[in-house]
């Protein structure tokens, strides 16, 4: 029996979340934990077992988020052996790989299909831009082509909302930015505000595939996170802060396009609403300058940021 505000915030994400299908939400501690639950989902409800996550992608640092986060150092080095049947597929970078975003759907369904095939295939997990990749914004027409590929073959689309939602792109959820309805969403971070709470948002038909006591935790959905999940949320809805992170795009845009303009170090300006990045490079070979990164960094530090 969950207390009344455990309902009350799956009551709002249900509605806040991308679609307006039957919906059925559960509440975690962490992002990683939210991401292990929405895999286990998956599994249970197609009756498969791989999964298939992304160049450049971050998942969490428990051992299944490990094997779908796609970068060694820090967050997977000496840490294996990492759970199986979890492959990896070529996203879209728009400034490394010069490609469309169909092009881009074209060669990871091209993969998937020959490396994995979808008769074996529970789910594919992205993050609609992603986090720790570097605030990589797909190129239009990627996501929503991979999201009905995966509709055509009975595979579910998770959305790794963890970094991306609750407004910091200018939208509630970045899905929404590109049109397409994942069939589960995880959520976390600013969920609360800071307290440890997290959630799976999907599908009532997909959700109400796991059996009794198959989900859960000590924790999860704890009433002071919940209380403060709920503030967070009428928060979001009401304190014009989708509105304020289009405000920083424009504010950042306005001062980074013109230094990108006349710095060949800068490679890129990217990014959606608050989630912005610049991408340093080496101005003779194009390559990622992480020596300048962690330069302007330690600058930006010293100076209060």
């Amino acid at each position: 029996s969950p207390y009344e505000s455990y309902i009350a915030v799956a009551e709002a994400l249900n509605r806040l979340t991308p679609g307006d299908h039957d919906k059925k939400s559960a509440l975690f501690n962490s992002g990683a934990e939210a991401v292990e639950n929405a895999v286990k989902i998956a599994r249970k409800y197609t009756g498969k077992q791989a999964i298939v996550a992304f160049d450049h992608g971050y998942h969490g640092r428990t051992n299944l988020t490990m094997a779908l986060t796609a970068k060694s150092m820090p967050y997977k080095s000496g840490f294996g052996p990492f759970a199986p049947e979890v492959y990896r597929a070529p996203g879209s970078y728009p400034l490394r790989d010069g490609l469309s975003g169909p092009d881009a759907a074209a060669r990871a369904i091209t993969l998937i299909d020959k490396q994995v095939g979808a008769d074996n295939l529970a789910a594919v997990i992205i993050e609609p831009i992603q986090g720790e990749g570097g605030f990589i914004v797909p190129a239009d027409g990627f996501l929503p082509a991979i999201a009905d590929w995966c509709r055509a073959n009975g595979v579910v689309f998770i959305a790794d909302e963890v970094q991306s939602g609750f407004a910091r792109t200018g939208a509630m959820f970045a899905s929404d930015l590109f049109g397409i309805v994942p069939d589960l969403v995880t959520t976390a971070k600013g969920i609360a505000a800071g307290m440890p709470l997290a959630a799976v948002t999907g599908r009532a038909e997909i959700m109400d595939a796991a059996h009794v006591g198959g989900l859960g935790g000590t924790y999860g959905g704890n009433p002071v996170a919940c209380a403060a999940a709920l503030a967070a949320l009428e928060a979001f809805e009401n304190d014009g802060l989708v509105e304020r992170a289009q405000q920083i795009e424009q504010l950042l845009r306005g001062r980074l396009e013109p230094l990108a303009a006349a710095d060949p170090r800068i490679g890129e300006v990217r990014g959606r609403g608050a989630m912005m990045a610049m991408e340093f490079v080496d101005p003779e070979t194009g390559a990622p300058d992480a020596t300048l990164t962690a330069a302007v960094a330690k600058s930006a530090i010293a100076e209060g940021v």
